[in-house]
């Protein structure tokens, strides 16, 4: 290790570590559950009666209608545990994943601590694991698992299983520990230099105590090459025989003469043992708290890099490139939607090999079962690829395929990192979906408020013209034989005018609607454009108390749709009309600009606030005032307007008139005439 650890920092990093598995437990399995709900924890090990324990915890869980989690902690002693133990764990996993527990993988040598630790802080209530059937030594007897357990956690309800198979596994065990190992062979290598170096320190005329401390020194380095107890005591007992050996007289032979030689080798033995033991145990931490911290790490790169990602594609991209980084191997990646698989796609080499037809069904079987299938498990293991879910909780949002080698297996790590990468894409996906399923509620109450809006509006703006026609027509048929001349063509004229302002309502209705949805075609010919505005002046109606002048070259000519055009011009003066007092000046001004044609509608009215500018072209925006019959108004000229000049590839826009009013600009296209043409 480059850097040094105290315990403190060991014990803050395991803690970080635990609190963040904890909290993606909380998120994944019962993030929206309340507080007080039941969460059964069990406990998983290679011991033969784990299956029973697994299948009773599940029980409860489905009984109590609790959150079920599972924990496993890994210990570096574990080398020891043999291809049988090591096979029966696996099934033992697989068991716990097929009842829909997620596996939480902690490391440290104190299980009952580490348990403890994450069961506060995943909000645990319950804990099911077994008590092994081997009997207690009757001399200097330590509390079991079970008993440090409770004492570490006294408020969490702890169901004991009887391990029958417990005292065969645990001989088993015992034998295998007195194998030799490489660490220890280096162990010895370490003490027979350091027996070297004390022969040349002594030659040298430094004192005994100088060559116990080289001792001392070579056992802690020792140490630290194994986290064996094994490995610590014989390094120890080796070191006080070469000492013996060479610097205890007599010389070259292993006996002691003295007490006080007897109690030199004591205290050595004593100190090389309880230094091999510390050594030990700070490695053990260190290493466990590098793993931890590895695996915080990874997820807390995933979680940022997934914070900002809007795209369900950019979820899968990060996710299969986290374990590219992680695995260095081939993944490929699934879409999952309402029971149907989208289109694979490959990160790495292998795309003939892992989007075959077959590879696809073992995936889609993965997702619609939401259970582990291809390599390395029991399912469909002829597949090239191990298939993972991306849930949260029983909904799939996709499957990861990672490429496997024949025979190869994910280690405890590697598969906890895994799983919770694919945690946090499958919350980053929820987060994805859920943030499409507000936006689209929130599209369908404005929607709903704009179909209100417009009701309302056009149930105004229908009743006044509708009763004036009706009022008229009324009168027409029970007065027209004592109506003088003047007084009939007057309210036949109110009839026709208010009628002429229906079709002009529904005509721009339909007219926004065909231009936005895309059903009108342009048809642009080249038009003088002070011809289109005399044209669009003849059919405005009550502009006798308005001055209505026009200022523009007469020899300038625009490529547009000239009814369109027409429609922008009467709806843009018209409601200069509306909201001006009589006697005021309107203007039409026009000038070539470039390439583009700029048109300005001047009134001398009463202006429009900043706030109110930006929503003027809005759809059924009337501005704050209230609706009168004198200003019968939906909303929809200004937005008919805007539709037609984008429609021309041109921008409009509204300003202030120096030093009263408004000013409405728009562009067109201008379009340069030869003398031939």
């Amino acid at each position: 290790m480059d850097n040094f650890f105290t315990l403190d920092h060991l014990r803050a990093l395991r803690e970080i570590a635990l609190r963040r598995c904890a909290e993606r437990v909380s998120r994944l399995q019962g993030a929206s559950a309340p507080k007080g709900d039941e969460h059964i924890l069990v406990c998983l090990s290679s011991s033969p009666s784990n299956e029973r324990i697994i299948r009773t915890a599940a029980r409860m869980a489905a009984a109590f209608k609790a959150r079920f989690s599972a924990v496993y902690v890994q210990r570096d002693d574990e080398e020891w545990r043999g291809q049988e133990n090591e096979k029966r764990l696996e099934n033992h996993k697989r068991l716990a994943q097929q009842l829909g527990v997620r596996i939480e993988t902690l490391y440290g040598e104190d299980i009952a601590e580490q348990i403890a630790t994450f069961s506060r802080l995943s909000h645990v209530t319950k804990i099911v694991l077994g008590r092994s059937a081997v009997s207690k030594p009757r001399f200097f007897p330590s509390p079991t698992l079970t008993e440090r357990l409770i004492g570490q956690a006294p408020d969490l309800d702890v169901y004991i299983i009887p391990d029958k198979a417990g005292y065969k596994a645990q001989k088993k065990k015992l034998f295998r520990v007195m194998k030799p190992t490489r660490a220890l062979l280096k162990s010895v290598l370490i003490l027979a230099f350091v027996t070297i170096a004390g022969l040349a320190l002594e030659m040298s005329g430094f004192p005994k105590t100088a060559i116990l401390t080289t001792y001392v020194l070579g056992v802690l380095f020792a140490s630290t090459l194994s986290a064996s107890a094994f490995n610590g005591l014989v390094t120890s007992l080796v070191a006080v025989l070469l000492f013996n050996f060479a610097f205890t007289p007599p010389r070259y032979s292993f006996h002691a003469l003295h007490a006080g030689d007897f109690l030199t080798l004591a205290l050595m033995f004593a100190a090389a043992l309880l230094t091999s033991r510390m050594a030990q145990k700070i490695r053990s931490s260190a290493e466990s708290a590098a793993r931890s911290a590895f695996k915080t790490k990874v997820l807390l790169e995933t979680n940022q890099l997934l914070q900002s990602v809007e795209e369900e594609d950019v979820v899968f991209e990060i996710g299969a490139a986290q374990l590219r980084q992680l695995l260095d191997c081939p993944i490929v990646t699934y879409a999952y939607a309402k029971r149907r698989i989208g289109h694979g796609r490959v990160y790495g080499e292998g795309k003939e090999l892992l989007l075959t037809p077959n590879e696809r069904a073992v995936a889609y079987w993965c997702a619609t079962n939401n259970k582990h299938a291809g390599a390395s498990t029991d399912t469909l293991s002829s597949a090239k690829c191990l298939y993972l879910a991306v849930r949260l909780n029983e909904k799939v949002y996709g499957v990861v395929g990672i490429a496997m080698d024949e025979g190869a297996r994910l280690d405890p790590l590697e598969q906890s990192i895994v799983l919770s990468v694919l945690g946090e894409c499958a919350l980053a996906l929820e987060g994805i979906q859920s943030r499409a399923e507000k936006e689209q509620a929130r599209m369908l109450a404005k929607n709903e408020q704009t179909r209100a809006n417009l009701l309302r509006a056009i149930s105004h703006d229908l009743r006044t013209p509708l009763t004036s026609i009706s009022g008229n027509a009324s009168n027409l048929l029970d007065n027209e034989a004592g109506m003088d001349e003047i007084t009939r063509r007057q309210t036949i004229e109110d009839i026709y005018e208010e009628s002429n302002w229906l079709i002009g309502l529904v005509e721009n209705l339909l007219a926004i609607t065909r231009i936005e949805e895309g059903k009108v075609a342009l048809h642009p010919t080249l038009e003088l454009f002070e011809e289109l505005v005399e044209e669009a002046l003849g059919h405005i109606r009550h502009n006798e108390d308005h001055e209505i002048a026009t200022d523009g070259d007469p020899f300038l000519f625009v490529e547009a749709d000239s009814r369109l055009v027409m429609q922008v011009l009467v709806n843009l003066v018209d409601n200069a009309i509306k909201y001006t007092p009589s006697g005021s000046k309107i203007e039409i001004a026009w000038r070539k600009e470039g390439e583009r044609v700029r048109v300005e509608v001047k009134d001398e009215g009463e202006g429009i606030p900043d706030a109110v500018k930006a929503r003027v072209f809005e759809r059924f925006y009337c501005g704050d005032h209230e609706i009168v019959d004198s200003r019968r108004e939906l909303g929809l000229g200004l937005s008919l307007c805007e539709s037609i000049v984008h429609a021309h590839g041109g921008t409009i826009e509204v300003k202030d008139n120096v030093p009263k009013g408004s000013v409405f600009t728009f562009t067109l296209p201008y379009r340069k005439v030869d003398l031939h043409e």
